[in-house]
């Protein structure tokens, strides 16, 4: 499991916070897709539009964390 996506918190709810992010990042991703709309992200401190296509980086990124398992 990634160190960087483990909540070191002991409250129940902070643990799943982490997996709660990618799944809405994820499903964020679907919908730009599907009504062909931009995706705002903040890349290095500055906000960008990005175009989401079937071979964005990000997709598979993301997708890859949401179903690592222990998360």
């Amino acid at each position: 499991m990634n160190d960087q996506l483990t909540s070191k918190l002991p409250d129940a709810d902070m643990q799943a916070a982490p997996k709660a992010l990618l799944r809405a990042a994820q499903r964020a991703r679907e919908i730009a897709k599907q009504t062909h709309t931009p995706l705002v992200v903040v890349r290095d401190g500055v906000l960008v539009e990005e175009a989401v296509t079937d071979s964005s980086p990000m997709d598979k990124g993301v997708a890859a964390a949401a179903t690592e398992p222990g998360l």
